[in-house]
C-alpha cells in the first residue's frame, strides 16, 4: 500500500481485530518489519496538540483510546500488534523509526485538536471523563446527562487517575451532608457550589481554605470532595517546593488538593490566584538555555490546615472560606465506615450534581446579578445551577456571608489594615504622601506594636504597595483609599476617607470583631431578599 493510498483511508474505522487477523495471516520477514509497523500505524487517527504533542486515537475492544505517541502505552500497543502478527519482538532501531514515522504524520498531516484531564466543553455541551477500562464519560447538556462511549473530544490519562462511578438518577445532594463535619447550612451549600463550579471547565475556581483544630476532619473532606470529581490514587498532597513542581501538578490533574499547610509563601500564594483564575505558567525547559515550557489553564483547588493559611487580599478575594467544628467523642466514627457510606451513596451524589450542572445550563443565560463579586462567572454558575436545589437567594446570602468572614480574618491578619481602620476611627479622612503616613502610623502605634511585626513595611514605597493590596477589602469597611498625583511637582497623594454612615461600625469594630460582621450580615441578608424578590418577578 502506498503512502498516499494509506492517508486517504478513514484509520478510525479500521479495527485492530481486523488488522492483527490480517496481518497475523502470514509471517513477516525481518525486511517487512517496517512496513507493516506502518500499516499498524496506519489503523490510528493521528493528531497533535498546540504545543506539538503527537496523539494517536487506537481502537481497542470496541473503544477509542487517545495516548501520545512517545509514551509507553503506545510503544507497548505497537509491541504487542507486532508480537501478535509476528510471533517475535521488535528491536530498538525499528520502533524507534517507526515512532518517528507516525510523529512526523502527527505533526503535519494530522489535525490539531484540544487534550483535556477529565472535564471539557464542546458546542455547549460539557464532558466529564468517568477515566474507566471502557474510556466513557459524561455528557451534560441543557436536555439532560448521559453517559456515552465516544464523546467528541480527546481525554488523556495521566499517571494516578481514578475511574468515577457511573452516576446515578434519582439522587439528592443532600445525602452528601451527613457525610460532611461542616459548621453550617451555608457552609454546605458553599461547599456544592464549589463542587459545581469544578463540573465546569475553564473557571474562574474559588479556592477552597479549610481550617480546622486537629481531629475535625479536614483531610477526610478534602478526600471525598475530591473523588467526587477526581479521584486520584494520591488524593491530597503536599505544597510544591516551586513553580515549575505546581505547574507539573496542575499539568497531570485536575482538581488540586493541599493538605495540612502551616502557610502559603508569597510566591505560591501569588501562582495560586493566576492558576485559579485562569493564568500561563512559562518555565525554562531543562538542558536548554533559550527553551520555555508553556502551560496555560485554570484548575480548582482546596487547601487544609489547622490555621488561616489564606492570608495575602488578591488570593482571599477568590477564595470560600470553611472553619470546621471539633468531633466529640461521642460522635466519631471510625473512617472505614464513613468511607464506605460515602462509596454507597457516590453514585448517586454524583448524579444530583449532575442534574444541577444541568439545570445551570438551562438557565445560565437569564440570570442577572444586582452586584457582581470578584468570582463573577462563578457566582452566576452556582446562582444558575443552585436553583434545581434550594430557594432563589440561598447561594447569594451563604457567599456574601462567608465574603464578610473573609474580608475580617484577612483584615486582623495584616497591620496595615488594622492601622489604617484605627486611624480612620479617629477622623473622617486623612491626606498625605506615603512618608507622612508611614510617620502617623508609628505615631498611633503605641502600645499595639504593630510596627514591630515581621511583615510591617519599613519604608513609604512598601507601604505604598501594601495598601493597594488591602484597598478593596478596606472598602468593604467603608474605608476608601485613592492614589494620585497633585502640584506641578507632581507629588504621590494617598487619600484615606470613611463613609460618615459607616464609620460607628468601623469604631466599633476595632473593639470587636462581631459588631462589622453583624452588620455586614444584616446588609448581606436584606441584599438576598432583593435578590429573591427579583428572581420571583423574573419567574412571574
Amino acid at each position: 500500500m502506498s503512502l498516499t493510498a494509506r492517508r486517504t483511508l478513514p484509520p478510525s474505522r479500521i479495527g485492530l481485530h481486523n488488522l492483527a487477523e490480517r496481518l497475523g495471516s502470514r509471517r513477516c520477514k525481518p525486511d517487512e518489519t517496517a512496513d507493516m509497523l506502518t500499516e499498524i500505524g496506519a489503523c490510528s487517527e493521528l493528531f497533535h496538540t498546540a504545543t506539538g504533542t503527537a496523539y494517536a486515537d487506537l481502537l481497542v475492544d470496541g473503544h477509542r483510546e487517545s495516548w501520545p505517541i512517545r509514551s509507553k502505552r503506545f510503544r507497548g500497543w505497537l509491541r504487542r500488534h507486532h508480537y501478535e502478527a509476528t510471533g517475535g519482538a521488535l528491536n530498538g532501531h525499528a520502533i524507534s523509526s517507526e515512532l518517528d514515522l507516525l510523529e512526523a504524520r502527527a505533526q503535519f498531516d494530522a489535525p490539531e485538536r484540544c487534550v483535556h484531564v477529565r472535564i471539557a466543553e464542546h458546542e455547549d455541551h460539557i464532558y466529564l471523563d468517568l477515566a474507566d477500562e471502557q474510556w466513557r464519560a459524561v455528557e451534560i447538556g441543557p436536555d439532560g446527562w448521559q453517559v456515552i462511549k465516544c464523546p467528541p473530544v480527546r481525554f488523556r490519562r495521566p499517571a494516578g487517575i481514578l475511574p468515577l462511578p457511573v452516576p446515578e438518577q434519582g439522587g439528592s445532594i443532600e445525602a452528601l451532608l451527613p457525610l460532611l463535619n461542616l459548621s453550617s447550612r451555608n457552609d454546605f451549600v458553599l461547599v456544592v457550589a464549589w463542587l459545581l463550579a469544578a463540573l465546569r471547565p475553564g473557571g474562574p475556581y474559588p479556592v477552597l481554605a479549610i481550617s480546622g483544630e486537629q481531629g475535625s476532619a479536614k483531610t477526610v473532606l478534602s478526600k471525598m470532595l475530591k473523588a467526587l470529581v477526581d479521584p486520584n490514587a494520591a488524593p491530597v498532597r503536599a505544597l510544591p517546593r516551586e513553580e515549575r513542581d505546581l505547574m507539573i501538578a496542575a499539568n497531570n490533574g485536575y482538581l488540586l488538593a493541599f493538605d495540612n499547610l502551616s502557610g502559603l509563601p508569597v510566591w505560591l500564594s501569588d501562582a495560586l490566584c493566576r492558576l485559579a483564575s485562569g493564568g500561563s505558567f512559562a518555565v525554562r525547559q531543562l538542558y536548554t538555555d533559550d527553551d520555555e515550557v508553556l502551560f496555560q489553564a485554570a484548575r480548582p483547588m482546596l487547601v487544609n490546615g489547622i490555621e488561616d493559611v489564606v492570608s495575602r487580599p488578591d488570593l482571599a478575594d477568590r477564595g470560600i472560606f470553611l472553619t470546621l467544628t471539633p468531633i466529640g467523642e461521642q460522635q466519631r466514627r471510625s473512617e472505614s465506615e464513613l468511607w464506605r457510606e460515602f462509596e454507597i451513596a457516590r453514585p448517586r451524589i454524583l448524579g444530583a450534581l449532575l442534574d444541577a450542572a444541568v439545570r445551570g445550563l438551562q438557565t445560565l443565560p437569564s440570570v442577572r446579578l444586582t452586584r457582581l463579586p470578584r468570582m463573577a462567572d462563578f457566582a452566576l454558575w452556582a446562582t444558575a445551577c443552585g436553583t434545581a436545589l434550594w430557594p432563589a437567594g440561598t447561594f447569594a446570602r451563604a457567599y456574601d456571608a462567608n465574603r464578610i468572614t473573609a474580608v475580617e480574618g484577612v483584615v486582623e491578619a495584616d497591620p496595615v489594615a488594622v492601622c489604617i481602620r484605627k486611624l480612620m476611627t479617629e477622623r473622617g479622612s486623612w491626606a498625605g504622601t506615603a512618608s507622612d503616613l508611614l510617620r502617623a502610623a508609628t505615631a498611633l502605634a503605641g502600645d499595639d506594636g504593630w510596627k514591630n511585626a515581621a511583615d510591617w513595611p519599613k519604608n513609604p514605597g512598601t507601604l505604598a504597595g501594601r495598601l493597594r493590596r488591602a484597598q478593596t477589602f478596606l472598602r468593604v469597611l467603608g474605608i476608601e483609599i485613592s492614589f494620585s498625583r497633585e502640584g506641578r511637582a507632581g507629588t504621590r497623594t494617598i487619600r484615606i476617607s470613611s463613609a460618615v454612615e459607616n464609620r460607628a461600625a468601623i469604631v466599633s469594630a476595632v473593639s470587636t470583631v462581631s459588631t462589622v460582621s453583624r452588620v455586614c450580615h444584616d446588609i448581606s441578608v436584606r441584599r438576598g431578599e432583593q435578590l429573591q424578590r427579583m428572581d420571583h418577578s423574573s419567574s412571574a
